[in-house]
């Protein structure tokens, strides 16, 4: 993922800031537990494709 894009990319939902995960390949917003795919390098930002993310998952993010 590329660091500039990660700079201006936001959540579609809240424009709070996103993390990328790696080894998921996603960008997640703790805010509201939302983790959106990236698929063949691209970040798919549509909310209804967005995974939604147990309590327990965010939790283990902030660590």
């Amino acid at each position: 993922m590329d660091a500039r894009l990660l700079e201006i990319l936001v959540c579609p939902v809240c424009k709070g800031p996103l993390d990328f995960v790696k080894d998921k390949q996603e960008l997640v917003c703790k805010a509201d537990r939302l983790a959106f795919p990236i698929r063949d390098g691209i970040p798919v930002m549509l909310e209804e494709e967005a995974r939604q993310l147990p309590a327990e998952e965010v939790d283990a993010l902030r660590r």
